[in-house]
């Protein structure tokens, strides 16, 4: 048994998030695991990218208001206790409410494929799409 070393907390890179976004890692996938997990913190507004995962990802959220969207969905209201699953694949996107900062465990597995990116980024979700007003007039 070891503790892991424990990396310092991470501001988000701005071409994945759109506003403040902290990231505590807390596994990273090591050999024979294939476990992602990390703690994240957003601030009010704050969100990620599109995004879709080649295994899925699980969100636990502990704190706060979150949104969380799947494409062609609606956006979802995400409260501390709530648990979402989005399957392999499925463009999403998920953060904090206007009014609420929102912490959630990202839970996630390796592909264990060098040759296969365990997350791909799309472009980032416009104001509207965080509004859920995608497709209005």
């Amino acid at each position: 048994m070891r503790f892991p070393e424990k990396k310092p907390s991470a501001k988000a890179p701005p071409g994945r998030f759109t506003g403040d976004v902290w990231v505590d890692t807390i596994a990273e996938a090591e050999e024979p695991s294939r476990l992602r997990a990390a703690v994240v913190r957003f601030s009010p507004c704050a969100r990620t990218a599109w995004h879709r995962h080649a295994v899925g990802q699980t969100l636990h959220v502990t704190e706060g208001i979150g949104l969380v969207q799947a494409r062609g969905g609606d956006v979802l209201v995400m409260r501390p206790g709530d648990t979402v699953h989005t399957p392999p694949g499925e463009w999403h996107w998920h953060g904090a409410a206007p009014d609420h900062f929102m912490t959630h465990l990202a839970l996630s597995d390796s592909t264990g494929d060098p040759a296969v990116p365990d997350v791909e980024w799309g472009e980032h979700v416009s104001d509207k799409e965080y509004e859920g007003k995608t497709g209005e007039a």
